[in-house]
């Protein structure tokens, strides 16, 4: 007698195995896992972002810096910062991203949008008096990172890390919440090769005193120790005369600036007074008139979207660097 094998549970075994009438994707194609990572102090998981936001050029920077402009939905960009975008290497990245508002970051602005993630500052772009901070946008479903730099304002217990590291931080971070790491590791190890090679090449000697100037006149409004500025100064060479100031951007007296006798000027460059106002202002303004700089005319030119915290501060420093040598210095 000849033997029969039902064909069905054949063919239901062969299904199961081959998996019809199903496409099974391969686990390269599925969606990668979210991540945890500590910002701020604080334990977050992220699930990979597809609508990401970024305000301000220090996020938006390092988001084009990891090549995340097709990952993002858009960006808010203050009027004031619109000259230095014209002038930024990623301009064509800028152009391919909606910019949702050109005021300060609001919640009303990024709900709107529907994004998923947020990108900013905290006191630079997220902010209490405003409305517009990580554990209300949390409420809503909407995750937040916040610059490694401004953790030093951030909560009950501030976290200091220096501007550089901060910098570092954020694009790994970035990386991983974005699952392109080997990107973040490749502009990470380029990034602290120009500055090794700064640091190899500094002058011997006094550095430079280095006074910025980003704006005001009853007061001028500077960078402290815990800026980007501080670290583009001391990498070029020169010693910030606020670096005893345990702060970021911040309000200052003139009378200690005057004191310290700067020998070099650094005036930012952004959209809310034009950089030869800002000169002539510090030239014209009889307290600075027996300093070095004034003296000697010893002004450079720093861009903003070089002196707020992003890859760029490195070319910053470098500039300055090539300037100081100018000098002799």
């Amino acid at each position: 007698m000849t033997r029969r094998f039902p064909v069905i549970p054949v063919l239901l075994a062969g299904c199961l195995l081959a998996g019809c009438g199903a496409e099974v994707a391969p686990r390269s194609a599925r969606e990668p896992a979210p991540v945890t990572i500590e910002n701020c102090g604080e334990r977050i998981t992220y699930p990979p972002p597809t609508q990401a936001v970024a305000y301000d050029m220090s996020s938006t920077e390092k988001m084009f810096a990891l090549g995340l402009a097709d990952r993002m939905r858009g960006i808010v960009m203050p009027r004031t910062a619109a000259p230095a975008v014209e002038r930024s290497p990623y301009l064509a990245d800028y152009r391919s991203v909606e910019t949702l508002s050109t005021d300060v970051l609001s919640f009303e602005t990024v709900v709107a949008a529907k994004a998923d993630w947020v990108l900013a500052g905290w006191n630079s772009g997220f902010s209490e008096a405003r409305g517009i901070t990580p554990k209300k946008l949390d409420s809503v479903g909407i995750r937040s990172y916040q610059h490694t730099e401004s953790c030093f304002n951030y909560g009950d217990h501030p976290v200091r890390v220096p501007p550089l590291e901060a910098l570092y931080t954020d694009l790994r971070q970035l990386g991983e919440i974005f699952h392109v790491t080997d990107r973040a590791d490749r502009l990470v190890n380029g990034l602290r090769e120009r500055v090794s090679t700064l640091e190899r090449n500094r002058p011997g000697g006094q550095p430079a005193r280095v006074f910025l100037y980003d704006s005001g006149t009853d007061q001028p409004f500077t960078s402290g120790a815990q800026a980007a500025p501080n670290a583009i100064i001391s990498l070029a060479g020169g010693r910030n005369v606020v670096e005893n100031v345990d702060a970021r951007w911040t309000a200052v007296g003139w009378e200690s600036v005057v004191q310290a006798q700067p020998e070099v000027i650094v005036v930012v460059d952004y959209g809310d007074q034009p950089v030869q106002d800002k000169i002539a202002f510090l030239k014209s303004f009889p307290p600075l008139a027996a300093t070095p700089a004034v003296r000697d005319d010893r002004f450079h030119v720093l861009d903003y979207g070089e002196a707020v915290s992003g890859p760029r501060n490195i070319d910053a420093a470098e500039k300055l660097a090539a300037y100081l040598r100018s000098l002799g210095r």
